[in-house]
């Protein structure tokens, strides 16, 4: 068993030489928190920009997302990814004003003739100050490029091309995990790291989109991350931790259901019969890689892809009182006829890590969630704007996945209270709970002295019970299109074991739209 740095491992020259590296770099990081915190405190009150795409039909029928702040991630694109009442609400973590304008009267004459594009950046630095395996700090970051196309407006009206469209997105990721240095293998703090491939673009979707009866039918079919449509809300990336952002875990980390930015080959049907309630059923072929679509993304014809994944998801979106105080309700399930390695059982009720028996195989995967959120006070357009309160809670089989209850509860507003209303804030808890399976292993492991064996979560540095995370962020909106937001997380049992101290994290991000 893996335990803490011992004292001459402390003192160590590389140890040293780590702190010594660590220093400047913390020093930068809390003066970028002071400087976004001394930004916020310097800059006065403001009201909505002006946005010179205004005249235009498709962003006047975007002005309610855009009175957001630039972190809500609504998307203007119609379709799946406009609707504030209906799935998804995740796309590319950018925002929805441009900070270059209309890029000298490109961007509508692109957007008249149904061609939709968006450029974002997204650069933060992240750093534990105490805690964990040792003092660390990482840059990550991406670059990522959205082109929807609306057939109709391309081509000319014509009944097959009416609500048809073409959505794609690729993006170029960097930096380190810092999670992992710090010993966390099964969380990531960052909300930008990995999954994407060292190539210079990684593919995150392509697929069409066909609506019907005003949207009352809406089909998609292509390459698509799971996740945009199903077990997902519009107030998960607000927050950095990977365990919120995206869809939420555990679905997320199951062969069947992995999510942004990673895809599989799948269809979704949508049936809205009004805005208030909707029911969405998916087919995905199940991908057994650690890339699915190969590094890049693009290799869609991968093998080993004869299992699906179905999810299903009904939706309730009420609006209360003469506020329209909306909600968001959600229950759904994923079922993947796969077959997988159970955790601990060879069998024969023995652990398989200590007899040599190979793994029981589990006939299918199964997971389910419930989110909600609850507006409680409005401060102006849109379905975030405003005081909101919201929970989640995900279950996976224990059998076959290292995590198997996970917990979450939030509390998110705006800065309309100080005069700053595109600004955001936000807290959150999350509570996650490992499978008895996957500790009987860890147990069975360490009475041998054998080391520990990974699954979906990673391979931990002891024996797993629970991990507790503290998060709360503010996010300063600094002009049209850019953000800047410090971020507080505070890391218990650390990898879901008590082998490191708890450790305490701070990020700056600067988010941009172009």
């Amino acid at each position: 068993m893996r335990r803490g740095n011992t004292p001459s491992e402390k003192n160590s020259p590389f140890a040293m030489s780590v702190r010594a590296a660590w220093r400047p770099a913390a020093a930068r990081a809390l003066c970028a928190l002071a400087v976004a915190f001394v930004t916020h405190a310097a800059l006065p009150a403001r009201a909505a920009d002006p946005d010179p795409l205004a005249a235009w039909p498709f962003q006047r029928e975007a002005q309610t997302a855009n009175t957001q702040p630039i972190g809500s991630l609504e998307q203007t694109i119609p379709g799946f990814l406009q609707s504030p009442y209906g799935p998804p609400s995740f796309g590319a973590p950018y925002g929805t004003t441009h900070a270059f304008g209309d890029w000298g009267g490109v961007q509508p004459w692109l957007q008249n003739h149904g061609v939709y594009v968006a450029l974002g950046l997204y650069e933060g630095i992240s750093g534990n100050v105490s805690g964990g395996k040792r003092q660390s700090y990482t840059l990550a970051g991406q670059v990522g490029a959205t082109v929807d196309i609306d057939w109709q407006k391309l081509l000319g009206a014509g009944a097959w091309s009416d609500d048809l469209w073409l959505h794609t997105l690729a993006v170029n990721g960097n930096g380190q995990n810092l999670s992992r240095l710090f010993g966390d293998n099964g969380n990531q703090v960052q909300q930008i790291y990995g999954a994407r491939g060292n190539v210079v673009a990684h593919l995150v979707w392509a697929y069409f989109e066909k609506s019907w009866l005003h949207h009352k039918v809406d089909l998609a079919a292509g390459w698509i991350p799971t996740g945009t449509f199903f077990n997902n809300s519009p107030w998960v990336c607000s927050f950095m931790n990977v365990w919120l952002c995206g869809n939420v875990t555990p679905t997320k980390y199951l062969a069947g259901g992995r999510d942004w930015p990673s895809g599989n080959i799948g269809t979704v049907l949508r049936l809205m019969p009004n805005p208030q309630v909707y029911v969405m059923g998916g087919l995905f072929a199940v991908s057994p890689h650690s890339y699915n679509g190969g590094i890049s993304g693009w290799a869609w014809g991968q093998d080993n892809l004869g299992k699906l994944a179905t999810e299903v998801e009904v939706g309730w979106i009420p609006e209360f009182g003469p506020n329209h105080l909306i909600g968001h309700y959600k229950v759904g399930a994923l079922y993947d006829n796969s077959r997988y390695d159970d955790l601990y059982d060879d069998g024969h009720g023995q652990p398989w890590i200590v007899t040599g028996r190979l793994p029981r195989r589990q006939s299918g995967q199964t997971s389910v969630w419930v989110l909600a959120d609850q507006m409680l006070i409005r401060n102006g357009e849109g379905p975030m704007n405003g005081l909101v309160l919201t929970g989640q809670y995900s279950y996976a089989d224990g059998k076959t996945s290292q995590m198997n209850h996970h917990l979450v509860a939030a509390l998110l507003d705006t800065g309309a209270l100080w005069g700053r209303p595109l600004d955001s804030v936000g807290i959150n808890v999350q509570w996650a709970n490992f499978s008895r399976s996957a500790i009987l292993s860890q147990e069975a492991a360490a009475a041998h002295g054998l080391p520990f064996r990974g699954a979906n979560f990673g391979t931990p540095y002891g024996i797993q019970g629970h991990e507790t995370i503290y998060e709360a962020f503010y996010s300063v909106h600094l002009m049209t299109g850019v953000s800047l937001q410090p971020d507080f997380q505070y890391v218990n049992h650390v990898g879901g074991t008590t082998v490191f101290k708890d450790a305490v994290v701070l990020s700056t991000v600067v988010s941009a739209l172009f």
